[in-house]
């Protein structure tokens, strides 16, 4: 009978572990995916600016207008989805145990909201440390283009390791989309603005 009560409490344990283990991960892949926003919403933004106007100082202004309202945009929409998640919880909880609400169980829609602000916060800040000391228009682009480049390598492994995908392709899809949404705002900004404005 104790052998039996023994291999049950290893199992709870590896269980938990296991548990611990997958919530640990689905927050590091959220985070990853919240930085590679960060990084190619920001990079394109900046690319997309630089297209039409050369100076550094508009370049950097568009890039830290697009981390802060990034930044603020993610926080939110996290903020609520991770709110309705825990609405939700609290009222099965309640059924459950006869209304009684295990806090430790339950989401942090403020702690969500921080950490998505962060995660895209740490990738824009990529684009805009790489242009911020570089004068040279031409200089300046290939600066941003390849921080950007190594930092989608980058993020591209850390997600396959994470999601236990294959690395070569996880992180060729991330660089291909990278550069295709950099060099599409670009292009497009480049169009419009020469023609247009």
């Amino acid at each position: 009978m104790e052998s039996h009560n023994s291999s049950n409490l290893d199992m709870e344990m590896n269980q938990e572990k296991a548990f611990d283990y997958s919530k640990r991960a689905q927050w590091l892949r959220a985070a990853v995916l919240g930085a590679n926003d960060g990084l190619v919403s920001t990079a394109s933004l900046m690319m997309g600016v630089g297209a039409v106007k050369q100076d550094v100082k508009v370049m950097i202004l568009s890039g830290f207008a697009g981390l802060v309202a990034g930044a603020c945009s993610m926080a939110i929409g996290e903020f609520v989805s991770v709110y309705s998640q825990y609405d939700i919880e609290v009222a099965q909880m309640k059924r459950e145990n006869g209304g009684q609400v295990e806090k430790e169980k339950l989401p942090s829609p403020m702690q969500a909201a921080a950490a998505s602000a962060l995660a895209f916060s740490l990738g824009a800040i990529v684009p805009l440390m790489a242009a911020a000391f570089v004068k040279d228009y031409h200089v300046r682009i290939g600066a941003i283009v390849a921080a950007v480049t190594l930092a989608l390598v980058m993020f591209g492994w850390l997600g396959a390791v994470l999601g236990k995908a294959p690395v070569f392709k996880s992180s060729a899809r991330v660089l291909i989309g990278g550069w295709l949404a950099m060099a599409v705002t670009f292009g497009l900004t480049k169009l419009i603005g020469t023609h247009s404005l």
